[in-house]
């Protein structure tokens, strides 16, 4: 990601606005209208479906779980009624009956205990595999989105898709989804037992238990739309924050340091808001259920004790009887059972919220569209006999096109590296063209230049060749074939790119070299480095070809950097190379080292440059001047100075690249 002085501005625009914004939202504050990506659930399901036997499993352990809880509290009637009472006043009470009852309730508690330690550990399990199964899919759906995707949206938030969002999928999956249905069942199974003591009172505490859902409902309702905003502020302050750690020279260049810091307070503070009001609701629920609980509770102490005392008839699925102590303990128990899942399913339920918010932003990454490949042309190794071309399994280095067709024959086309254009128009936005009747020919083994000012369209030209966009007229011709009938990974297989921003991934020089031909030998990436003329400095490192770098190759100065992305695209052996200011970082001493092993790279091979120096770019064969997307002159050195045109201006400075 570039961070520029003119994002400088745009920030600073950005700040102004955020302020205002904030001011009309203290003025008239209206909670967010986010939403969930329809079919989240049913998404989030598909990937657990792998686990299903052992879905079934934790239902059934949290079924024994939530019935061990309400027999436990059902047999403190029996414990009191039929084995304690009997026991006072006794001169010499026998206690064995006792201890069995004792001992029986003591292995229902142990049963209840052991289910719910197997189903926490299983769903763990289960969590996890669901998340890795998301994380994969999602990067090798990200590989597929196409380069337009990443220049429109923050590194930053894509990461946050891949650690906030799956974390909080981790805490529902392994922690709130079970939780919310132990305690559903131990609601059911609480209120079902408190019938059988006593349907007057359970009807009692189902008509309270009507106006604490009411309550919750309000509570949940106001903190589900500010989790679901709270993870896209989330996204948005990783953004901003990885955009300043890539552009921290810039900002001290330009001492933006406190306009820095107060568009990230805006952020934080947007941040701060959303989160502030989910768990505002949120966290005060479960004291609201508890006091609520605690209500309910003396109530039934009072209104039991009170038919208790009356001898009032009770009337219970077991029959009409008379309210014991025993009864009234074992329900006043039986209601702590049943409100307080309640609440912990209230507050679970604000976990799933945030978590679906998560879910339903990694949904929306893996439905963006994918780079679309409707080319059927391949890039296959041959050799030759006898003048005809046949495909062959073993490497030759010799290459050739693959054209399949629908009668079954197949038809084979040397690859030579011969590039042409025909009034190719293009616009990264519908309504905005940037280049305007590009029509050129790179016969193969051509060098190539283009030059002119920034934004003329020169890197556009190259983005085109490697079709990381799609022209919107004319076309464009690779050894004679359309380019949008050859296959993407092919096609780009085929090219060398040396770019002026330089990408060094963490490993050894060696690896970051390979990178160009994944199978390629040590011996041949020791060889590319002399092409390029970084042996010298890579072996003056402190384990010369096997140091590991990091963090984008810290430590390197930017020439060398540069050197060994060339000896990346020259270990590659492209037919054609594309050369976007290679150069640019490197010093005019080390320019002209480079610039022979740049010539023995470029030797045979089909080459495009990019440069502002222009004494780079003297021996082409065609150089081409673009300005405002379109070519105004084109021809060699000579013949350019020659004209005393545009090129002539810009060669002897008469008119300086922009």
């Amino acid at each position: 990601m570039q961070f520029t002085a003119k994002s400088l501005n745009l920030k600073i625009e950005e700040v102004s606005a955020m302020k205002h914004n904030k001011e009309n939202h203290k003025a008239a504050p209206k909670r967010p209208k986010h939403r969930f990506k329809p079919g989240t659930i049913k998404r989030l399901y598909g990937y657990m479906a792998e686990y299903k036997y052992r879905l079934v499993v934790v239902f059934l352990c949290i079924l024994i779980s939530a019935s061990a809880s309400a027999a436990s509290s059902l047999f403190l009637r029996t414990l009191i009624d039929d084995y304690i009472t009997p026991l006072l006043g006794q001169a010499n009470p026998v206690y064995a009956s006792l201890v069995r009852a004792m001992m029986s309730i003591g292995a229902v508690y142990l049963i209840g205990v052991s289910a719910t330690l197997f189903y926490n550990r299983t769903m763990v399990i289960i969590g996890q595999g669901t998340l890795k199964k998301i994380r994969d899919r999602m990067f090798e759906h990200m590989q597929g989105l196409p380069i337009r995707h990443f220049d429109t949206h923050t590194h930053g938030d894509l990461m946050s898709h891949y650690t906030n969002d799956t974390d909080t999928l981790r805490q529902a999956i392994s922690q709130s989804l079970p939780q919310m249905l132990s305690s559903l069942f131990t609601v059911i199974a609480a209120f079902v037992s408190m019938l059988y003591l006593s349907v007057g009172l359970a009807l009692f505490v189902a008509l309270f238990a009507v106006v604490l859902l009411k309550v919750i409902r309000v509570l949940v309702g106001r903190s589900g739309s500010y989790f679901v905003k709270q993870q896209a502020s989330l996204g948005d302050l990783n953004g901003y924050i990885e955009e300043m750690i890539n552009g921290q020279k810039v900002v001290k260049v330009f001492c933006y340091e406190d306009s820095a810091a107060k568009a990230f307070d805006l952020k934080n503070e947007a941040l701060c808001n959303s989160a502030t009001e989910a768990n505002k609701y949120g966290n005060i629920t479960m004291p609201i259920v508890g006091n609520l609980g605690y209500m309910l509770y003396v109530i039934l102490a009072i209104i039991g004790g009170a038919a208790g005392i009356a001898e009032v008839p009770n009337l219970s699925l077991a029959g009409v009887n008379t309210l014991t102590i025993g009864t009234i303990v074992s329900f006043l128990t039986l209601s702590r059972a049943f409100i307080n899942p309640i609440g912990q399913i209230s507050m679970q339920f604000n976990m799933v919220v945030m978590a679906l918010a998560g879910a339903s932003r990694i949904f929306e990454l893996m439905d963006e569209p994918v780079e679309m490949d409707d080319g059927h042309v391949t890039l296959v190794n041959v050799r030759e006999e006898s003048g005809v071309i046949h495909e062959c399994e073993e490497k030759t280095d010799i290459w050739a096109w693959k054209h399949p067709h629908s009668d079954g024959t197949v038809l084979y086309t040397p690859l030579k590296g011969e590039i042409r254009f025909f009034d190719v128009d293009f616009g990264y936005e519908a309504n905005k063209i940037v280049l305007h009747n590009i029509s050129l020919y790179a016969k193969p083994g051509q060098k190539v230049a283009f030059v002119g000012a920034t934004g003329a369209g020169k890197t556009t030209i190259t983005n085109l060749i490697n079709r990381f966009y799609d022209i919107a007229d004319g076309k464009i011709r690779y050894d004679g074939i359309n380019i949008n009938k050859i296959k993407k990974a092919d096609l780009r297989r085929s090219l060398g790119i040396v770019l002026q921003d330089v990408n060094l991934f963490t490993g050894t020089v060696l690896d970051n070299i390979r990178y160009g031909k994944l199978d390629a030998t040590d011996e041949a990436c020791i060889e590319a480095a002399k092409l390029a003329n970084a042996d010298g400095f890579i072996r003056m490192l402190p384990q010369g070809y096997h140091t590991v770098l990091k963090g984008d190759g810290t430590g390197l100065s930017q020439g060398q950097r540069q050197l060994i992305s060339i000896a990346r695209a020259a270990v590659a052996d492209p037919p054609v190379m594309i050369l976007d200011e290679a150069t640019s970082s490197i010093d005019t001493r080390t320019e002209a080292i480079v610039q022979a092993g740049m010539d023995a790279l470029m030797k045979g091979r089909t080459v495009f440059v990019i440069a502002h120096r222009l004494s780079t770019v003297q021996n082409a064969d065609v150089i081409m001047v673009l300005e405002h997307g379109r070519i105004v002159e084109r021809g060699n050195h000579d013949q350019l100075i020659a004209e005393r045109g545009r090129y002539y201006q810009l060669y002897t400075g008469v008119f300086e690249l922009e």
